[in-house]
C-alpha cells in the first residue's frame, strides 16, 4: 500500500512493502535484528546487507516467513535495505520506529527531537517511503527514568494517532508493571497493543504471569544471547503460562544483536535456531498446537492493527 492510499478497513500487519492481512504473516520471528548499531557494541554492527540476506535466507530455509525488526530510530535500522531484502527473498519484514535507552544516543540528537518525538513516530508509521509497523521503546532496570517516560509518552500519543503496537525492551526482564502502569493506565494504550520483550531474562515467573493477565503480549527473545541463561528457564516459563491459560499471549524471537551471534558467518545460534532447534523441542514438550500458536497465530494478532 502506498502512503497516499487509505488504510485498510480491517486489521493489517504493516510491513516494509505494505499492509498485509494478518493471516498471511506466516511463521514469525517476533523480535530480531537484521540491521543494528550502537555505541555500546563497537565493532559488532549489523550493517552488511549481504550478511543480513544470508541470515534471513537461512531462517527461511528453516521454515520461517516473517521477521519483526525491533531496531528503532537512530540505531541503523536501514529501512531501504529491509525493503530490498523483502523484495529479493519474499520474506515479510516489519520495521520499527521509536527510541531505545538514552545510552544508545548522542545527547545532541535527543535534544533535537525533544519537542516533536510523537510526530516523528507518526511520520515513520504513516507517510515515510518505507513505513514502520511498530513503536519500540525501552524501560530501565526495575524502573523508568525520565528518558523512558518521555519516550513512552510519545509512543502512547503515536499509538492513539495510528493504532500501532508498542514493543518494549525490559532491562533484564524487569519493570513490566511500571511499563504497564505508564503505557496502559496513564497513556491509555490497550494492553493487547503492548508487547513486553525480554521477560525470559528474569526468573520471576510470577511477574510473567501477572504481565500475561494484564492482556499484554510477552516476547521471550533470548536464544542468541549467550550471556543470559534463558533457554533452560524458557520451558518452565512457557509451561506455567500455558497451564494458566495464557498461551495466546506468548511470542518468540531471537534478538540477534551482534554479528558474532548470527547463525551464518557468526558464532550462532542466530535466527535459524528458533525453528531448527527450539521449535521441535517445544513441540515435543508442549505440543504442535502450542508451537503453531506462538509462531503463527499470536504474532498475526500482536502485530496487526486497525491503522488510522
Amino acid at each position: 500500500m502506498n502512503p497516499q492510499e487509505a488504510p485498510p478497513a480491517g486489521p493489517a500487519v504493516r510491513t516494509v512493502l505494505g499492509d498485509l492481512p494478518p493471516g498471511e504473516l506466516g511463521v514469525c520471528d517476533a523480535h530480531d535484528h537484521l540491521f543494528l548499531r550502537s555505541p555500546l557494541l563497537p565493532g559488532q554492527e549489523l550493517a552488511d546487507p549481504v550478511a543480513a540476506g544470508a541470515e534471513l535466507r537461512a531462517f527461511q530455509e528453516a521454515g520461517g516467513d516473517a521477521v519483526v525488526q525491533w531496531t528503532p530510530r537512530g540505531m541503523g535500522r536501514r529501512r531501504a535495505e529491509l525493503a530490498a531484502l523483502a523484495r529479493a527473498t519474499g520474506a515479510r519484514l516489519v520495521a520499527a520506529t521509536g527510541l531505545h535507552q538514552a545510552v544508545h544516543y548522542d545527547p545532541e540528537l535527543l535534544g533535537r527531537v525533544r519537542g516533536g518525538l510523537a510526530e516523528l513516530f507518526v511520520e515513520d508509521l504513516t507517510t515515510a517511503p518505507v513505513r514502520a509497523g511498530l513503536i519500540k521503546v525501552a524501560g530501565g532496570f526495575h524502573g523508568l527514568d525520565a528518558h523512558a517516560r518521555w519516550v513512552m509518552a510519545a509512543a502512547a500519543e503515536a499509538h492513539h494517532a495510528t493504532g500501532a503496537p508498542v514493543a518494549v525492551h525490559l532491562e533484564l526482564g524487569t519493570g513490566a508493571q511500571a511499563v504497564l502502569d505508564l503505557l496502559c493506565d496513564e497513556g491509555e494504550v490497550p494492553p493487547d497493543r503492548v508487547i513486553l520483550g525480554h521477560l525470559g531474562r528474569s526468573a520471576d515467573v510470577r511477574a510473567q504471569l501477572s504481565a500475561a493477565r494484564s492482556g499484554a503480549y510477552l516476547a521471550f527473545d533470548g536464544p542468541s544471547r549467550a550471556h543470559h541463561p534463558t533457554d533452560w528457564r524458557l520451558f518452565d516459563s512457557l509451561a506455567a503460562l500455558a497451564e494458566a491459560g495464557h498461551a495466546d499471549r506468548i511470542l518468540l524471537g531471537g534478538d540477534t544483536t551482534t554479528a558474532a551471534a548470527r547463525g551464518v558467518g557468526g558464532g550462532g545460534p542466530g535466527m535459524p535456531y528458533l525453528l531448527n532447534t527450539l521449535r521441535p523441542a517445544l513441540a515435543a514438550g508442549l505440543g504442535g498446537e502450542f508451537t503453531e500458536r506462538v509462531f503463527v497465530g499470536n504474532p498475526a494478532r500482536a502485530f496487526a492493527a486497525h491503522w488510522r
